[in-house]
């Protein structure tokens, strides 16, 4: 158990934290959320012993260990491989494999076998190797091959260098090596930044079953709610525990609210009906004791305080999008290498005017690429073109690209503003929540999440018909995401977004664009409807890969061949309990949709029995919905039935 006790933290005269406190049990799923700059990072690094607090403790039971994920790591210049750099969490392990080597060569030399120090040696060299295999030494690699596999490694990128990675793959070897290690306390501040959708997935899956407990930072809601089970949330200075998920906590937060005010205003009438009391009889001899009872009454109340909200936020709305041609962007046989590496294959696409497209897929298959041909910044082979009238506003994934690092945040504005909007910069940069004061401050002291702002704010100088913004969300808080996408919904014009955000783009969307294998797969609908439909088509696909991958890793020794294939057998028997309960599921609304249709058609079938007209059209009308929704139902159930024959015939065959 952790604990932290009255901590109390200041910066620059301004307290941050003031006597907070709160206890981290054993498998605890915490996320701490709050505005950006709140001190969520702060809070991490003092628990971690990072940082030390003006006032208060941190309580760590000694034989307690603690994983930490910053939000940004220093390069890898090493040629360490990826194997070798996730190897190094076995520290203990491999200090276990150093002894039994210095042990058995110094066995292998000696000649004296009936002597006791040979005996005592050998002794000792059977409990190094029990303590090995009790520490799980004999699945090292398979172990870290199944990590870094739901990370999204490939098997055949463990053994590069790691210093050919970007920094958010290193950062993903960094993730995977915390895991490995499996501390008492786990505590990761955005770790989904640099992930992909389907890492996400299994990210969630692995904290979800995790032994420790864990403690994150997340502005992602979806990943908050189906990892953590507890919210604990910064606000001014203050923490407010709640025992629930984040969804969860909002609407708690909001309850807490109401009742604070309610409870604030109904004591605030009881003061004044006191008040008024004691003015009107406070000379009346007759009412002297009246009197000076209540005024006892006013001493002994103890006020109720509203707790102090920070509601600063940043609003916008995007400029009206002048009209373009039907056809906004084309592509046929685009092609892009960098060197002699194969990004984008033959690519053909189009985006139709009014087109809201989501890029997806795993990091490094060509999103950012494809985005950035798009606005032109990289050449390619094959035909792209952009329609009649097409004006193109760009957000990059990592903003401070997009500014100059010299410039102030006033200069940023002033440079890019043409007409009348240049007497309103100031209203402008207060809307992003740059005061008077800090207008003046240069572009490369500022904070990543206030970059993310002054990048939108430049988004707006100009009107666009085409937006194509590469994860907008990654440095921005709760409420400044729901804002941006809100200002999203009503934007006119045509949007192009990168995200691995699922609850940023659910609803955002219209369309999805599935990087795979150097080329693109086009999905109806948002996210949801694209995370579903891959799920039922690509289960065969995805276990014969496994399949392939397994036979094509030299196995050693039958204890891993066996592991592996239990581990095989209980994710199918996981998936086919998961299937049949869907399927189960949706037997049962489609028997109740069946009902409902019988009772309708036998009350059409003879209209004598509804002499109200409107109530015929009722009718009427709800058997027509109900008939399309039993359509859809069966056409589901159906999909779902050949997703779980394919498994239970893969389980058969194991």
């Amino acid at each position: 158990m952790f604990s932290l006790q009255n901590i109390s933290v200041q910066f620059g005269g301004t307290p941050l934290f003031r006597n907070v406190g709160f206890i981290i049990n054993p498998k605890d799923r915490i996320g701490l959320v709050g505005k950006n700059g709140s001190g969520k990072t702060t809070l991490l690094r003092i628990i971690l012993g990072l940082n030390r607090p003006d006032e208060g403790e941190v309580v760590i039971p000694n034989d307690k260990t603690t994983g930490y994920l910053p939000q940004e790591i220093h390069l890898h210049n090493t040629r360490t491989t990826v194997m070798d750099e996730s190897l190094t969490a076995f520290r203990e392990i491999r200090e276990i494999e150093r002894k039994i080597r210095d042990v058995s060569n110094e066995l292998s030399r000696r000649t004296d076998y009936a002597s006791g120090a040979y005996h005592q040696l050998a002794g000792q060299l059977a409990e190094l190797n029990e303590k090995h295999h009790i520490h799980g030494g004999h699945t090292l690699e398979e172990d870290v091959e199944k990590v870094l596999l739901g990370l999204g490694f490939r098997r055949e990128e463990f053994n590069r260098p790691l210093n050919e990675f970007s920094q958010g793959w290193q950062m993903r070897v960094e993730i995977a090596k915390i895991l490995l290690r499996q501390p008492d306390l786990v505590l990761l501040d955005e770790p989904t930044n640099h992930l992909d959708i389907e890492s996400i997935q299994w990210l969630e899956s692995f904290l979800t079953e995790y032994p420790g407990a864990v403690v994150l930072v997340s502005h992602d809601r979806a990943f908050l709610d189906n990892v953590t089970h507890r919210t604990i949330e910064i606000e001014l200075g203050k923490i407010y525990d709640y025992k629930t998920t984040y969804s969860e906590y909002v609407k708690q937060r909001e309850t807490r609210l109401e009742g604070q005010l309610s409870a604030f205003n109904n004591q605030q009438r009881q003061i004044r009906q006191i008040e008024r009391f004691i003015e009107r009889f406070r000379y009346k001899n007759t009412k002297s004791r009246q009197v000076q009872s209540r005024i006892r009454m006013l001493e002994k109340m103890e006020e109720i305080a509203i707790d102090d909200l920070d509601t600063s936020s940043i609003h916008f709305r995007f400029p009206p999008a002048p009209p373009s041609g039907k056809v906004v962007v084309e592509a046929s046989h685009l092609t892009k290498r960098f060197g002699q590496k194969l990004v984008l294959d033959q690519v053909g696409f189009a985006a139709i005017k009014g087109d809201r497209i989501a890029f997806v897929g795993r990091n490094g298959e060509g999103k950012t690429t494809l985005a950035r041909i798009i606005t032109g910044a990289l050449d390619h082979e094959g035909e792209f073109k952009t329609g009649y009238n097409v004006k193109l506003g760009y957000y990059a994934q990592n903003p401070g690209e997009m500014l100059d690092p010299e410039l102030t945040i006033f200069e940023t504005i002033d440079k890019v503003a043409v007409g009348e909007i240049r007497t309103k910069i100031r209203t402008l940069l207060g809307g992003f929540l740059f005061g008077e004061d800090e207008i003046d401050k240069k572009v490369k002291i500022l904070s990543g999440g206030e970059k993310a702002r002054l990048a939108l704010a430049k988004l707006l100088l100009t009107p666009a018909n085409l937006l194509v913004l590469d994860e907008p969300t990654n440095h921005l808080d709760m409420q400044s995401k729901d804002i941006l996408k809100n200002a999203l919904i009503r934007y006119q014009g045509t949007l192009i977004v990168v995200s691995h955000d699922r609850d940023f783009l659910q609803g955002l969307t219209n369309k999805v664009f599935e990087f795979r294998d150097r080329n693109i797969r086009e999905y109806i609908g948002d996210i949801y409807d694209f995370l579903e439909a891959r799920r039922l088509r690509s289960l065969r696909e995805l276990e014969k890969k496994g399949r392939q991958d397994a036979s094509s890793t030299q196995q050693v020794g039958d204890e891993s061949d066996n592991k592996q294939l239990y581990e095989k057998r209980k994710q199918l028997d996981r998936d086919i309990r998961k299937l049949t309960g869907q399927v189960e599921k949706i037997e049962d609304e489609i028997h109740k949709l069946e009902e409902t249709l019988k009772k309708l058609s036998d009350l059409l079938a003879n209209p004598s029995n509804i002499p109200d007209k409107t109530l015929f059209n009722q009718s009427l009308q709800k058997y027509s919905v109900s008939e399309k929704e039993l359509n859809g139902k069966v056409n589901q159930w159906e999909n779902l039935v050949l997703a779980l024959d394919d498994l239970r015939e893969q389980r058969s065959d194991l």
